[in-house]
């Protein structure tokens, strides 16, 4: 899970800053609409609406925003029509890079991602290029300096997760898809608050690059995730110990 911690680390790091906390409530407005839509506005018969409003609570999104979000995506406050798509290439050094999309215009998306893949060095491929290379589950993310490690084992194994892992600071919850939200919701009632909660493609192994080859792939993701259609970027990139971001 090394590739993952560490990326995802540094995600939360950049996810910080307030700027791009808007972004982020944006994304989960398209998730939990869609989630509505597809599914009916109750988390309880809704599976992945529950999902979906578990990450944007674990964001601090407020309470309203979740709500108006549902709403909109059953109907009551305008029909939603968005569309999921999954983008798959390669990234400078060829690295895997699949790019999950929420979008009403297919068009302006499909332009816009490669666009954003030629102009960093990488390129589009066909479907299921790389998507093999990934795996779907669930990772809850702890603070470990916040947090028990055996806590969080002893109730995450007792609520079903898979696995378990520590590194860099970060205790690492692996579950399996459809388990998802009843081991986040066990962890959440035993107190422990995560640093990070999705659905994630996690690659069954990771490539290792340069450092200025790294660089250039942690631009391209970032300009990726700028994109308002774009919801989630995966990679199959291992950032070592030592990585520096910036020369």
């Amino acid at each position: 899970m090394s590739g993952h911690s560490k990326w995802a680390t540094i995600k939360h790091a950049k996810g910080a800053a307030d700027a791009k906390r808007g972004q982020l409530f944006t994304k989960f407005i398209k998730e939990i609409s869609i989630a509505a839509k597809m599914g009916g506005g109750d988390p309880a018969t809704n599976p992945r609406l529950r999902t979906a409003v578990l990450k944007a609570r674990a964001a601090n999104m407020p309470k309203d925003n979740i709500e108006r979000a549902i709403k909109k995506g059953t109907g009551e406050l305008g029909a939603v029509n968005y569309e999921e798509l999954l983008y798959e290439g390669y990234g400078p050094g060829g690295v895997a890079v699949l790019v999950e999309v929420l979008t009403d215009n297919k068009n302006r998306t499909a332009a816009s991602v490669r666009n954003i893949f030629t102009k960093s060095g990488g390129n589009l491929g066909a479907t299921g290029s790389v998507a093999y290379m990934f795996n779907r589950k669930g990772v809850i993310e702890y603070d470990a300096e916040a947090v028990s490690e055996e806590a969080i084992m002893e109730a995450a194994l007792e609520a079903g997760a898979e696995d378990i892992a520590t590194e860099d600071g970060v205790i690492t919850v692996t579950t399996d898809p459809n388990d998802f939200a009843s081991v986040l919701e066990a962890l959440q009632e035993k107190g422990f608050e995560s640093v990070s909660a999705e659905i994630s493609m996690v690659p069954a192994t990771y490539m290792s690059l340069e450092a200025e080859t790294i660089r250039k792939v942690l631009k391209m993701v970032e300009r990726l995730e700028e994109d308002d259609d774009v919801q989630n970027v995966y990679t199959n990139l291992d950032i070592p110990d030592d990585f520096e971001p910036e020369e």
